[in-house]
């Protein structure tokens, strides 16, 4: 993992969008609270594109890229 930092972001937002967006409305006990999967989407869509970018402090020749 040569771009650890933004893959980390990435995790933790894939992370933080399924607690509050999926599991806690899913786990709450209410069965009027439903998850919100179009938030959880789109904020998975965004996390992965955090895994796939590359830190600030690197290079194209750093990560592997001619």
């Amino acid at each position: 993992m040569k771009s650890w930092k933004t893959t980390a972001c990435g995790l933790l937002a894939a992370l933080a969008a399924g607690i509050t967006l999926v599991a806690i409305p899913i786990l709450d006990n209410d069965p009027a609270t439903t998850a919100n999967w179009g938030a959880f989407g789109a904020s998975l869509a965004a996390a992965v594109g955090l895994c796939f970018s590359r830190d600030n402090d690197r290079s194209s020749e750093d990560v592997g890229i001619k």
